[in-house]
């Protein structure tokens, strides 16, 4: 027997696993069935339609995510491998509470101890869901509302421009996108934010690859293998670079691309980090540094692109007619160059930056310990 009864705030953490083992849909169906709290990684955040969506964990997971783990009594994880930035540097202060059900393909992370008294399953992310499925487990709806209430009273927090975009494109998107994301800030701006209409959708991400200029051939390649639909990339304005010349590709097979740069003229994760611990010396990261950046619409427009420079991601509303037709085009998204990734994990601490308010961080805790 996997799933003990004695636990009373137990959630499911899905990793990329599932989709390997082609066992999305009994994953959705376990959750939706017993009612417990779906947690992703970030490479598996299109595992969990917009009904079950809670959030993903790690270093730059959602806030509220990140919470449920520390006040959880057990996790099931299922095809997660669990490292660094999901556990942090110190593996007992992860999800202090809680037992530890790992199901992993990988011999190798199994070696891995997280927890002194984790359950392993060298298997495979069906067959364990296979198992799950056929245990009689009871119904935590009550617990689920509970991190569904702390969830909505975290909604203001943790806004960030580029989440914003985010949320934007995604109201635009039709149900069950493809969608291809570039490496950088607005990676995990999407992982945050990227909640897809539709219970089959994909987010391709590179992962911890770190591919940087991976989202446009990522959208060439989605639209071409599902013969012609529709395909969305979101890049950096430093990915958008490192690839620019497959705007040819996308023209001369005439691909229905749809493609939204986050430009923030700079490199952000880089001078994000040269801000915060090397006092602003933005090598090659910043305008300051030797970092520039191009009229991306006047190159789309020179490849016989359509194009669109806009003045803030809320102009996006007028362009719905482009964003859904089968023509290629290119949207120039401006965002401050300030712009900031939050929340984030001290990897020192584990702390959650920047804090919340005493008296809203008290208000969550208390519904999540109900």
């Amino acid at each position: 027997m996997i799933f003990r009864s004695t636990y009373s705030k137990p959630v499911l953490l899905a990793g990329n696993g599932v989709r390997s083992a082609d066992a999305a849909g009994m994953l959705q169906e376990f959750a939706r069935r017993t009612h417990i709290p779906l947690l992703t990684t970030m490479n598996a955040v299109d595992l969990a339609p917009e009904d079950l969506h809670i959030g993903f964990i790690g270093t730059h997971g959602n806030r509220i995510a990140n919470m449920i783990l520390n006040e959880c009594d057990l996790i099931v994880s299922v095809g997660a491998r669990l490292g660094i930035r999901q556990v942090g540097r110190t593996a007992k202060k992860f999800a202090p509470k809680a037992g530890l059900v790992r199901c992993d393909i990988d011999e190798y992370e199994l070696s891995r101890n997280i927890k002194e008294r984790e359950q392993k399953y060298h298997t495979d992310a069906r067959d364990f869901l296979r198992m799950l499925l056929a245990e009689d487990v009871g119904d935590y709806s009550a617990w689920r509302e509970q991190c569904a209430e702390a969830k909505r009273l975290l909604a203001p927090y943790d806004k960030q421009p580029g989440n914003l975009a985010v949320e934007k494109i995604a109201s635009l998107l039709p149900p069950d996108p493809v969608v291809s994301v570039d490496v950088g800030m607005h990676q995990c701006w999407c992982a945050q934010s990227l909640v897809l209409k539709g219970g089959k959708g994909r987010i391709h991400i590179s992962g911890s690859y770190g591919t940087m200029g991976c989202a446009l051939p990522f959208a060439i390649g989605s639209c071409i293998a599902t013969g012609g639909q529709i395909s969305y990339c979101i890049a950096g304005d430093g990915g958008m670079q490192m690839n620019i010349q497959e705007l040819e590709t996308v023209r001369r097979e005439d691909l229905p691309v749809k493609i939204f740069v986050l430009n923030n003229r700079v490199l952000g994760k880089i001078s994000e980090t040269q801000h915060f611990e090397h006092g602003d010396r933005f090598a090659n990261t910043a305008a300051s540094g030797g970092y520039s950046v191009p009229d991306f619409s006047r190159i789309a427009e020179a490849y016989g692109i359509r194009a669109a420079a806009l003045g803030s991601y809320e102009e996006l509303d007028r362009y719905a007619s482009w964003i859904g037709d089968r023509e290629p085009c290119l949207f120039d998204i401006p965002l401050p160059e300030n712009s900031l990734l939050t929340p984030k994990i001290q990897f020192e601490t584990q702390e959650i930056r920047p804090a919340l308010d005493a008296p809203v961080l008290e208000q969550v805790r208390a519904i999540l310990r109900r």
